[in-house]
């Protein structure tokens, strides 16, 4: 009889460890703020919908390239990519995967109201060439395609359609849509329920493709139960009590206690993550301050003794507790471009950061406020509480305004900051992201400054940019260069470290640990 089970569970795609099948239960301290795989590209609403949609490249274990809804891909000509698309599968909801679901991603991805814009911002028009062969033609040349195609989300075209959810959700304009609640894609687990800001729950989509796959063979997790916990300690109390199984973000102070405490493992390791601040140095008069008639933010000067006036040791030391690379740049070391040489920060020095101010005319200081996330980053609003009290000794009286994930977000996003605490993931692992999505020019092109709600422009900048996006080899790897010298001297961001993440859960949970902060419980396996 067991043969028998074991028979039936494996056709079902349960795997070999069917027997042990069980539900996860999941926490961190913020909740996803839409259900759209293409409006918001933000940590906390991947994390999830990674869980429910595939894109045509995936990411190994090591975060390299891998086979997704597309089982190959060819260059075949400067400006042509072509995809070999997976037979068979199917979206949640029964629809047929095809390449025209395809060319409907790609299109929706470039809409206005979509935050995914810099993963298609080279792509002319995608046509079907066959049922399942598409083709993503380019502009110019795109040497990193497949690594931004990686990151996009694959939708059904006519459960869009029918659901009136042929363009993302305006998140920024707080719009409904069916999107923000509901899902289907064809991924390994499915939506369930959503409750936001209470539960998630999403069910092993027992026909995903990848079931059979060698790394998802053993996995045996059949039902994830997500929940938002925002309170620290309410959080490792669930963890430690057996009320959740894994917390993606243990607070730093709790981690010796969590070593230390029986049936729970922690681990840890760098994230491709950079935390800094970023600043308006558009704006000629300054919002939220006491300066009239000017931006303090649009004088070198200023921006360079706000950053001398950071320790960032000590916020390295007491509130990372160690847990953290300090940087003078914007992106870490696993990312194609970084540069040693160029990861050099300006030394702290409060008399040079007073000096400096007075320089500018702001012998006295001057009133500000800082816009700061509370349960985004590891430490996010504590990293914000130590940097206001560190102004404040060179006369910077900073207001800190510190919130939940979806008014932050939402409140950068309408412009409605002076200079705001972020944290930056690189999912290409390429240096172009990055530099495109924070530091273009905000000029109406896909992609372009998408991030950059300090609205800081450069034109040598954006020339730079330009060859990182249609060039490789040498050319493209000077303009790597080039640019992050200009940001280094420009100061348009203050970089303040590289985030080490770490996780924790019961111990008899096994999940591998993701450098981009990412659970995937396709390759979970409950002991």
């Amino acid at each position: 009889m067991r043969k028998l089970l074991l028979a039936a569970a494996l056709a079902l795609g349960l795997g070999a460890g069917w027997a042990e099948a069980r539900t996860v239960r999941w926490a961190a301290s913020g909740d996803p703020n839409t259900m759209d795989p293409h409006s918001q590209n933000v940590g906390t609403v991947t994390m999830v919908l990674q869980q429910i949609y595939d894109t045509l490249i995936a990411r190994d274990q090591e975060l390299g390239l891998a086979p997704g809804l597309a089982t190959r891909w060819e260059q075949v000509e400067p400006t042509r990519w072509r995809f070999w698309l997976r037979d068979g599968v199917k979206f949640h909801e029964g629809q047929a995967f095809t390449a025209d679901d395809v060319v409907f991603s790609v299109t929706r991805a470039q809409q206005p109201t979509s935050n995914y814009a810099i993963y298609v911002d080279t792509i002319e028009r995608s046509v079907q060439v066959e049922p399942l062969v598409v083709d993503v033609i380019t502009r110019v040349p795109d040497p990193i395609l497949p690594n931004k195609i990686a990151s996009l989300m694959i939708m059904s075209r006519s459960w869009s359609e029918a659901h009136n959810s042929t363009r993302p959700q305006n998140t920024r304009n707080r719009e409904e849509m069916y999107t923000t609640r509901n899902t289907n894609g064809t991924g390994a687990f499915r939506l369930q329920s959503r409750e936001p800001d209470v539960r998630t729950v999403m069910v092993r989509n027992t026909d995903w493709w990848g079931w059979n796959e060698p790394s998802s063979r053993e996995a045996n997790v059949t039902e994830i139960i997500y929940r938002p916990i925002s309170s620290d300690a309410t959080r490792i109390a669930a963890l430690l009590s057996g009320e959740v199984d894994f917390v993606l973000d243990p607070p730093l102070q709790d981690l010796n206690r969590l070593r230390a405490a029986p049936n729970i493992k922690v681990v840890e390791g760098p994230e491709v993550r950079t935390i800094f601040l970023a600043m308006d140095v558009h704006r000629d008069e300054l919002l939220y301050s006491d300066v009239r008639g000017r931006n303090p933010l649009k004088d070198l000067r200023v921006r360079q003794a706000l950053y001398q006036a950071i320790d960032i040791q000590a916020i390295h030391r007491t509130t990372m507790r160690g847990q953290s690379v300090v940087t003078g740049t914007f992106f870490p070391p696993q990312v194609n471009g970084y540069s040693r040489e160029e990861d050099v920060r300006l030394p702290y020095d409060q008399a040079r950061a007073r000096a400096l101010l007075a320089e500018a005319g702001y012998p006295n200081g001057f009133e500000i406020t800082l816009d700061c996330p509370n349960n985004r980053y590891i430490n996010d609003e504590q990293i914000c509480q130590a940097i206001v009290a560190m102004w404040a000794r060179v006369g910077v009286r900073a207001r800190l305004n510190a919130m939940p994930l979806a008014p932050f977000f939402a409140k950068i996003q309408r412009d409605d900051t002076s200079i705001y605490l972020l944290g930056w993931g690189v999912p290409t692992l390429d240096a172009l992201y990055s530099f495109q999505s924070l530091l273009r020019s905000r000029d109406g092109g896909q992609g372009n400054g998408i991030w950059n709600y300090g609205r800081y422009s450069n034109p040598r900048m954006d020339q730079l940019i330009e060859i990182m996006t249609n060039q490789s080899g040498a050319p493209r790897d000077a303009a790597i260069r080039e640019a992050l010298r200009i940001y280094r001297e420009d100061i348009p961001h203050i970089p303040l470290h590289h985030q080490m993440i770490p996780w924790a859960m019961r111990s008899n949970l096994t999940i591998p640990h993701m450098a981009n902060n990412q659970p995937y419980f396709r390759w979970a396996r409950m002991n």
